[in-house]
Order: C-alpha cells, then structure tokens, then sequence
C-alpha cells in the first residue's frame, strides 16, 4: 500500500527511494522495476509517498492513521477502504488506485459520494486466471493432489483398474458462470480438450463473447444440471452474494467438478461441504474462500475431493508486474488529472 502527499520538498523522496531499493529482498526485485518507475513519476511531480513494505496486510489502525491527508492512496485487496478510512483520510483524499480487477473491498457508494476517482487493473489478469482456472480443474477432476499424497505416502501399491479414477474434458459440458473476459479465455484454452459443448449464464446473454467461444444461454438451473465442469467467474454483487449454494449443488450431476476462481463470498461453504461429503458433486477447486485465509481446522480441508488453493489465480511474475505497472499508471494519472489508463465508472 502506497501513501500519496503532494510535497515541494523532493529530496525526501529520493531517501524513500534508497530505503525501497535496500529493503526489498532479491526474490522481489521484479517489483522493483515498476517501482522505480512510479518513483521516478513521482519525483517530477513533486509528491512525497510512504511505502508499506510488507507482506502482511497493514493493520487498520496504521492504516487509519497513516491515510490522514493524503492526496492518492494505492491499496490491494487486502485493505478494507470503506468510509471509516475515507473519512480518516479527509478532504484531500482524490485517487484511489487498487491492485486488483475486484472492488469489492472498496466501499464504491462513499468513495462516488467524496468525488473520489478510483483506478483498478483489468484485463492485464485475464491470460494468469485463466491458466490457473485450468490446472484447478484438472487438479480436480484427475485427483492429482490425491495421486501425489498416495505417492509420497506409501498407498502406490499394485496396479488397480479404478485407482484414483477421475472424469475427462474430453466430450464434456463446460458450463461457465459469469462470461467475461476471463470466461472467454477459460473457453478457448479448453478447446484443444475436445470439449463437447460451452454453456453460460450470467445477468443477461452475451452474444458477443459467445460467439467468440460458440457458447450457449442458459438459464441457472440449466448451467447446474448440464454442466460436467462448472467455473464460476462472476463477480462479487449483492445478488451473487452466497448464489452457489444447495439449490444449485441438488441440480448439479453426481459427476459434476465445481471451480471457483473468482470470489469466496459467491459460494456457501456449507453448502458446498454437504454437497462433497454426501457425494452431490464429484468434486470442487477453490481458489478463494471465505474467510482468507481459511482455517487450517475448516471441515472443506478435510475433503479429499475438495482442492483449496490460497487465492494465487493471478501470481505469475508476469501479470503481477503488470498489474502493479498499471495500478501505479492509474494513480499517476489521476494526480495529474487525466484519464486514467483503467478507471471504474462510479
């Protein structure tokens, strides 16, 4: 998390910028490079920052206390921007950058009502969750964390006919909920498998993307009860707020794989435990979870047909240098009053 000050004292600047070079470890020096960057940005602009430099989230009450008076803030999703720390921040606050392609950490309704101008980083994602979607599913549907715990273990014994047995792509229904961008790179990347069919649903058809992919409409209910593998892409709203849940699993075939790559909060774990256990569905990959991270002692864990992943959809050098790149570009611009690169439309 950055913190942004308008100053006319640089040399200030350049001290932070010795610190970040000597702070950072040799394995983050790929940050370093965007950094540099929004550091040489900032320099002629006159701005001071302050740079929270570690791994962990910042705590709520440094936060609250460091956010006073800035005039730009750059947040991950990590961070909680509602109107507590709007309004700790104060009248100067202008920009907000976060490193994400979700908001649903920022308060959108507090941050439109101050006339706060907000940047977030789509797209430059899309290629890396899509990827990661694909090995969840496979992970899942092939057993393979199962498979591997058996080798280590000691359980790979002789061979038998319907060991760790799992479900092709090969002539499936891929059924995606939520046809964006990454729906549609998902779809693609699927093809080579001799994927069947493509089925969707979401607020309303999408003809365009569909096309794109050969993707059909559906209804909901129809997504569940066709769909061989079902990842869920939507984005977090209230009306999406716990919709995978025990109507959707009770419609779902026994043999059906359920992927979770876009937010924790979409799913009811519950729901989906009774699902896995009672042998509803086949099996789940989860790449987000509520809460994050998820207990070590949560039932979920004890599934072996249940995968969890710590939300890593989008870790890959390449796409979070660039999600940084741009999280900084959209803050930059917005202390400079142009058109920022990515900005959501309050």
């Amino acid at each position: 998390i950055i913190f942004l000050n308008k100053t006319k004292k640089p040399q200030k600047l350049l001290m932070k910028l010795f610190s970040l070079i000597v702070i950072h470890s040799q394995r983050q020096l790929l940050w370093i490079h965007t950094f540099l960057s929004l550091c040489s940005s900032l320099f002629f602009l006159r701005v001071q920052f302050e740079l929270w430099d570690s791994d962990d989230p910042i705590p709520r009450q440094e936060l609250l206390k460091k956010v006073k008076g800035c005039d730009g803030l750059l947040c991950v999703l990590t961070e909680k921007i509602d109107a507590e720390v709007l309004n700790a921040a104060g009248p100067n606050l202008k920009v907000l950058s976060t490193m994400s392609v979700g908001f649903d950490h920022l308060s959108l309704g507090e941050l439109k009502k101050r006339g706060i101008r907000v940047g977030y980083t789509p797209e430059v994602l899309t290629d890396a969750v899509a990827e990661l979607t694909i090995a969840l599913l496979l992970a899942t549907s092939r057993r393979l964390i199962e498979a591997t715990h058996e080798a280590k273990t000691g359980g790979w014994g002789t061979w038998r006919t319907l060991w760790l047995c799992g479900y092709e792509l090969a002539d499936s229904t891929v059924g995606i909920f939520g046809l964006g961008r990454i729906g549609v790179a998902i779809a693609e990347r699927l093809k080579p498998f001799k994927v069947k069919k493509f089925i969707y649903t979401d607020v309303a058809p999408r003809p365009e993307l569909a096309a794109a992919i050969q993707a059909e409409y559906v209804s909901m209910d129809e997504l569940a009860r066709q769909s061989d593998f079902l990842a869920v892409c939507c984005a977090l709203t209230p009306e999406t707020q716990g919709i995978c849940n025990k109507n959707l699993f009770s419609k779902m075939k026994n043999t059906s794989i359920f992927i979770n790559t876009s937010r924790g909060g979409v799913v009811n774990q519950e729901d989906l435990y009774e699902a896995l256990s009672t042998g509803q569905i086949a099996g789940a990959g989860l790449d987000v979870t509520v809460p994050e991270p998820l207990p070590t002692n949560h039932p979920l864990f004890t599934l072996k047909n249940c995968v969890i992943l710590p939300h890593i959809a989008s870790a890959s050098y390449t796409t979070r240098n660039a999600m940084s790149a741009l999280a900084a570009n959209n803050l930059l611009a917005g202390l400079r009053g142009e058109p920022m690169p990515k900005e959501l439309q309050l």
